[in-house]
């Protein structure tokens, strides 16, 4: 079905902008110097690992851009890519998988897709679509399955027919375990890297007795693993030491990353992740690296209590490029590529659920942010994932149904 589109011209007052480097590297990216815009009171009394690893200088967007609703007509999608038609693929937490035209027309689900377990967090999650879509019509997505024991995080893959209703040869081939009877942190999203691998982000499932896993090296939980199209270890891993350690890993210690993104510049991975009461963070993931859940965290348990030993720092484990407390929780996000809006060349754009907004992330050539603003705050939508389409504009997705698009006046 098809809803009208409405658009909201946006211009934002002209904000100072210095230039900003340090002894190593000098960077031409601006940095912000509004005040940061995080204001609430934070859970905790941590302090930062370094300057600007939480409530970053105010960033002000100064191009005149609109924004508006294309539909409203889906249901709790949670996962959007672009087809190279320009039309959009979206997953429905329910179990639907539809395509969306930039007209707003909504497709009929497509038929084929095994079953998926919709309780809790759980759902039809993270899409992507292979390099090669044009010639194989190939499509990966990542959904919870029951499975004995509980519910796990898996991958499938199939052909989207010619006639685009249906997946046609319908294919499991990863499935994180061990299986769980919890409904949380199934984390989801799956995109391909340079080489044809694709990376994989699965959440611990928040539980206590499966919360150190995230640890273990022989556990596919709170990792981000990296595998070919049929689902085995990608060539080039880095390979974790350990008894029984998984030759699928790439990194260790997550706790619910649902986003991850491919930096156009350098090719680097980047992920979010929802961190407990506060300590959201942003990572710049490095192969064979160990991102520190549970160990250490900038957050604390929900009633309040410390988690662990209550460090945020350690000798081998990753500190976060950025973290948020109170949090907004980060879900899908992507690098704005081409130069329609050239001061948001290379920024990272990242949906944020209960800070109802959309994430705007200046990020320096050090890898530092330098900068945050919050777009489409005034929506009161709680914003699932973010991509970029062949046209160049942004298109979000939010629990409530909407479908936004983003692009220059």
């Amino acid at each position: 079905m098809r809803r009208p589109m409405y658009f909201t011209a946006l211009s934002a007052a002209v904000l100072s902008l210095t230039g900003c480097g340090d002894d190593d590297k000098t960077s031409n990216v601006p940095v912000a110097t509004g005040p940061p815009v995080e204001t609430e009171v934070p859970n905790t009394n941590y302090q930062p690992a370094f300057a600007g690893q939480t409530r970053a200088n105010g960033a002000q967007t100064t191009t005149p851009y609109t924004s508006g609703v294309i539909t409203s007509a889906l249901s709790s999608p949670w996962g959007i890519t672009s087809l190279p038609d320009g039309r959009l693929l979206i997953t429905e937490k329910g179990g639907a998988l539809r395509i969306v035209t930039q007209a707003g027309n909504v497709g009929n689900p497509i038929t084929g897709l095994p079953a998926v377990n919709p309780e809790g967090q759980g759902g039809l999650l993270g899409i992507c679509i292979d390099p090669d879509f044009t010639n194989n019509r190939m499509v990966y997505w990542v959904f919870s399955e029951a499975a004995a024991g509980g519910n796990l995080t898996a991958v499938a893959k199939g052909r989207l027919s010619d006639n685009d209703t249906a997946i046609e040869s319908a294919t499991v081939i990863y499935r994180a375990n061990p299986a769980n009877s919890s409904v949380l942190h199934y984390g989801g999203r799956i995109l391909f890297d340079k080489t044809g691998n694709l990376y994989v982000s699965t959440g611990e499932r928040s539980v206590l007795e499966t919360r150190p896993l995230a640890q273990s090296v022989s556990s596919g939980l709170g990792k981000i693993i990296r595998i070919d199209t049929n689902g085995q270890a990608a060539a080039g891993n880095p390979g974790f030491t350990g008894t029984s350690a998984l030759p699928e890993l790439f990194s260790i210690g997550h706790r619910n990353p649902q986003g991850i993104a491919l930096h156009p510049v350098t090719g680097e991975l980047w992920q979010s992740e929802h961190g407990p009461r506060g300590g959201d963070e942003i990572n710049r993931v490095k192969a064979g690296a160990n991102y520190g859940w549970p160990t250490i965290t900038y957050g604390i348990e929900y009633s309040g209590e410390p988690i662990g030993a209550a460090i945020q720092q350690q000798d081998g484990l990753e500190q976060p490029v950025y973290y948020w407390d109170p949090v907004v929780s980060p879900s899908g996000m992507t690098f704005y590529k081409g130069n329609k809006i050239p001061e948001w060349q290379n920024n990272l754009f990242i949906g944020a659920l209960s800070g109802s907004h959309i994430v705007r992330l200046v990020i320096d050539n050090n890898n530092k942010v330098v900068g945050e603003e919050r777009l489409l705050a005034g929506e009161n939508q709680r914003f699932r994932d973010v991509t970029q389409a062949a046209d160049g504009a942004l298109y979000a997705i939010t629990d409530q149904g909407r479908l936004y698009k983003i692009d220059k006046q």
